[in-house]
This record gives structure tokens, sequence and C-alpha cells, in this order.
């Protein structure tokens, strides 16, 4: 096989999104994208998941922009699916990146965190080719008649998990209901749990195919798995003591308790600790400062719920804490995930006290891992010694 058809070429992708890619230095195609793009490009309904930080949005956007630009009908676009402000964004900004170039394709933001009027009116006034939003949002459009959905030649659910999940699943399924004719269907999330795949396939349509990827070979291969034991009152203590003996580049910090994530950080910020907070329900101007902040290394730690850091990407992140642990090996990945992208590696510490450390040699079982017991003494990270015989 030659070096051209082991790369994108031999995918199936054209020039135009080539040179594209060589801008970032992007030149072969992942295992995801080997396995997605052609089936895409043949016009096949796909449900794929892999691990978090794998290209997943390069392996549907590539072909499915590329069909868009070939396909001769002037209004046929793309709808882009996804469950939270922070996700819409970064595909919107993905989706901009490949389509430089591209004049006539616009791309539309679609969520409930922006004015309804101004995007009621860049829909009148853009015509975009691509859009990108939340199902609340968009569903309330199409029910007002300011976005048509009749002329949807492709339908994406990134994230399908959170957006089957029974938070969001009525709004996803009234919405599906409304498209005419028949889009190609796509989704795809780090994780696939079967009550995904029951709700999902229904609302994609006959013949889907699905592909995965192994998330445990990235929790094996590439993340390094703490576990140290504290009581619920010493957490936040031992965070800071963490973070301090560490100093990590990029530290997210998850708290399955939203409502905690001020105190965090306060706390934090006390002491001198550069953090800031990203939770479910937060100010739209003050979320995106939060992570640009973060992500361009202004802070060093961001504290997050599960549900407000749902499928960021975000570069070099060192090292994940969890203050607590869920029972979901979904969740362990979804978590785990936001460290150790593109090949690098990644420390995953876990907080807990007796219960949750049992909780953790479940999931350690489960995930296939190996979890190394850790402690604090001296300023720096070092096993437990052993304990005395009785």
């Amino acid at each position: 096989m030659n070096s051209e058809d082991s790369g994108f070429a031999g995918l199936g992708v054209g020039p135009f999104f080539m040179g594209r890619l060589k801008e970032r230095s992007i030149l072969a195609p992942v295992e995801i994208q080997r396995r997605v793009i052609p089936r895409l490009i043949r016009g096949e309904r796909v449900l794929f998941s892999s691990p978090t930080g794998t290209g997943k949005t390069f392996a549907y956007l590539i072909p499915l922009f590329q069909k868009l630009m070939e396909n001769a009908a002037p209004d046929s676009c793309v709808l882009i699916l996804a469950p939270t402000y922070e996700l819409c964004a970064q595909i919107k900004q993905e989706a901009e990146f490949l389509l430089s170039g591209a004049a006539s394709f616009k791309v539309s933001l679609l969520i409930g965190a922006t004015a309804l009027s101004r995007q009621i009116e860049t829909l009148k006034k853009d015509k975009p080719r691509a859009l990108v939003g939340n199902p609340g949002r968009v569903l309330q459009l199409a029910k007002m008649g300011k976005l048509r959905l009749g002329n949807l030649s492709f339908l994406v659910f990134d994230e399908a998990d959170r957006l089957t999940a029974d938070e969001l699943y009525d709004e996803t399924r009234e919405l599906v209901s409304l498209i005419r004719g028949s889009p190609q269907t796509i989704a795809c999330s780090a994780t696939l749990p079967d009550k995904c795949r029951e709700r999902l396939l229904p609302l994609m349509g006959e013949g889907v195919s699905v592909e995965e990827t192994r998330a445990n070979e990235i929790l094996r291969d590439k993340i390094e798995h703490w576990a140290f034991y504290c009581e619920e009152r010493d957490k936040i203590g031992l965070l800071r003591s963490f973070l301090a003996a560490l100093r990590p580049k990029k530290a997210l910090v998850f708290t399955a308790r939203g409502a905690q994530v001020g105190n965090i950080v306060s706390k934090l910020q006390y002491h001198g600790i550069p953090a800031l907070g990203l939770y479910g329900d937060m100010d739209k101007k003050m979320r995106k400062q939060a992570m640009d902040d973060f992500r361009h290394g202004r802070s060093s730690v961001l504290v997050a719920s599960d549900l407000a850091a749902r499928g960021l990407d975000i570069p070099d992140v060192t090292h994940i804490i969890a203050l607590d642990t869920l029972h979901d090996p979904d969740a362990y990945i979804h978590r785990a995930g936001r460290t150790a992208r593109a090949g690098k590696q990644g420390i995953m510490a876990t907080f807990g006290d007796e219960g949750e450390m049992r909780t953790l040699v479940k999931l350690e079982k489960k995930l296939g891992i190996v979890v190394y017991p850790k402690e604090l003494y001296a300023g720096k990270v070092q096993a437990p010694p052993p304990m005395d015989p009785e």
C-alpha cells in the first residue's frame, strides 16, 4: 500500500479538505477516521464510538462537508445536534476551520444561551449550510417556522448518549419527528450504553452500521490511575495539597454536585491557586471566559460538574481529579477521557472514603485497569507503606 492509499486520499477525501488538514499538520487519519470516513462518503448511516480526543468530529465533518459541496441543491444542509453550549461552540469552530476558503458555506450556532432574535436574523441573512445546536433551541426554531427541516441532507447526533439521556431524550425525539425526508444520519460518542442504542437506533432510520473502538485501550495504556483515601471533610484540603505538590500544567477537577463547584473554587483561590469553575446553569459569558482562560493556560485548574464538562475538547490536560466516585463505568471513561488526548499520557486521580474506594475497586475490575493506591507525604505523591501484619 503506498502512502497516498494509506492517507486521507485513500479514504476518498478530496484535495480541498486535505489542504485544510495540512494546515494543522494532520497528514494521516486516525483509526476511527479510517473506519468511518469511507462509510459516510458512500452514504451509509453510521453509529460509532471512540474515546474522547480520538478525532470523532473530523471523522464526520470531513465526509459530510465534502458531500455537501458536491450536492447541486444550494439549500441542502447538515444539522449537528450536541448537548452542551461548549460542545456546540467547539463543533462550530472546527466546522468553520474546515470550510475556510469556501465562502458560500456558512455555519450557524443555535443554542439556548444566545438571543433568539439574533439567531433568527442569522438564519434569514446567511442561509447557513451547516447548523450546530442543542435540541431544545433547534426544536423551538422549527416550531416557530424559522427553521425549515425539509432540506436536511445530513443529521448528526454528537455525544449521542447525552442526547438520549432522560433529560434530553424527549426533545431529541420530538425534533426528529419534525424532519421530513430521509437524511443520512450519523451518531457518535465516547461510550454507547445499551439504553442509548435502544433509543437512538429508531431515530436513525434503517440500515445503521456500528463502528466501535475500545476505550479501555487508552484507559490502560495512556492513563495512570491513582486512588487517595480521604474522608469527605478533608477532600478540598487534599486537593489543595495535591495541586501545590504536583503543579500540573492543566488539571480538571470533577464533582458530581454542581452546587459545590463555587465552594471548591473559592477555597482554592483563597489559598492562591488559580482555579476557575464550570457548572450547568452558569452564565454564558462567564462559561466562555472560564473556558478560554483554562484553554490558553491563564488558569491551570478548572473545577467542573460532570454535565458541564461533557464533550469538552481541551488540549494538554495532564491531570484529572475526581472528588467522588460514580458507579457507572461510562462515567469514569468520560471523566478520564479528558486527559491522554491525541496520543499523550495522563493521570486520573480519585479521592474517596471507604465506600467510594469499594466502588472504585468494582470499576477497576469492570474496566480492566489497574488503580494504584497513593498518598501525599512531604509534598510528594508516593505509594502508602505496607500495612503491619496483625
